[in-house]
């Protein structure tokens, strides 16, 4: 854990995004670096439309924004979905720089904050046109957000991807390709369910896993919605709404994750932790579920799965159902 910075320092930090935000308030065009790879220096043309975000705020936006900046792993998902490369973006959760399923498309993009928050001096550097803000709710870094650009709110207190997506749309001029991208997945559904078979209603678990141990992800997140639309059960405490991100759980309470088959998502470099089977095998709690003593256990890619999420990860995540359950 990296140690807090000093207060002296903090309020230095602050001080200078403040002076950088009053210099760049009457020209934003003018300020900050130019080499945000994959951006024209240029501001986006004429012209604004209102749109209402995820909060029922009214927001003027450009017509057509060219600098995009994105503050959450599903708003940089929904930008590359709907095919504009952001000028900046925020760590992905236990990530350097983008969620691992996103890095290569990502490349590039400058990082300017973290999963706790976008660092405001980096994203005045970028020169935004518009800011998709996904669910902050800190009001000073909002203030902060909205004088450097249009700021956007894109995710809603039920973390609805699909709809984060149409949002996103309208914001980035892309409401056709959104509503293309979210025809084509539900196909995709249809077709998956169909050729899963009687495994189509079967229970699946989805949990995470890491140095602190195993979590169980609860309804009210991504991967419980992608589930939802494919027709699964869950077992025990899934098939209730968590109080966060996902729910720790002790050896004792794997009972919570026994369904028929189960996914584990962990953060590993590089992709799902193909030893972590193994040495879960060997713990007596992990091999009394009926999923693993029937080969049913699988490890995933915890950047998609038991993350924030978004349409990328949705169709990611129907392939490795497919890879796992379909024979």
């Amino acid at each position: 854990m990296l140690s807090p910075t000093p207060r002296p320092a903090r309020r230095a930090r602050r001080a200078l995004a403040a002076g950088l935000l009053a210099a760049c308030a009457p020209a934003l065009a003018a300020c900050g670096s130019t080499d945000a790879p994959g951006a024209s220096d240029a501001a986006a043309p004429g012209g604004t439309h209102r749109i209402t975000d995820a909060t029922g705020a009214r927001v003027e936006v450009p017509t057509a924004p060219r600098r995009v900046v994105v503050l959450s792993e599903m708003d940089l998902d929904s930008a590359l979905t709907l095919g504009v490369k952001p000028v900046g973006l925020t760590a992905g959760r236990g990530q350097h720089g983008a969620p691992g399923y996103l890095a290569e498309r990502a490349r590039g993009i400058p990082v300017v904050g973290a999963v706790t928050g976008p660092d405001i001096e980096k994203v005045v550097r970028t020169r935004p046109d518009v800011i998709l803000a996904g669910q902050t709710t800190d009001s000073q870094v909002l203030d902060q957000l909205r004088k450097i650009a249009p700021t956007v709110l894109t995710l809603g207190k039920g973390k609805d991807w699909k709809q984060s997506l149409a949002l996103t749309g309208q914001v980035l001029g892309k409401r056709n390709e959104a509503e293309k991208f979210l025809a084509d997945y539900r196909a995709e559904v249809s077709a998956l369910t169909k050729d899963l078979g009687p495994t189509a209603g079967a229970e699946v678990s989805v949990a995470r896993y890491s140095a602190k141990g195993t979590a169980v992800m609860q309804q009210g997140v991504f991967i419980s919605d992608v589930l939802k639309d494919l027709g699964f059960t869950r077992p025990g405490v899934q098939n209730q709404k968590g109080e966060g991100h996902s729910t720790p759980i002790s050896d004792e309470n794997l009972h919570e994750i026994d369904g028929d088959w189960l996914f584990i998502g962990t953060l590993a470099t590089g992709g799902p932790d193909a030893g972590l089977l193994d040495k879960l095998a060997a713990k007596p709690a992990y091999r009394q579920l009926k999923a693993v003593r029937g080969h049913h256990a699988t490890t995933v890619d915890g950047s998609k799965w038991t993350s924030q999420g978004g349409a990328q990860a949705a169709v990611s995540v129907l392939g490795d159902i497919r890879k796992a359950m379909v024979k």
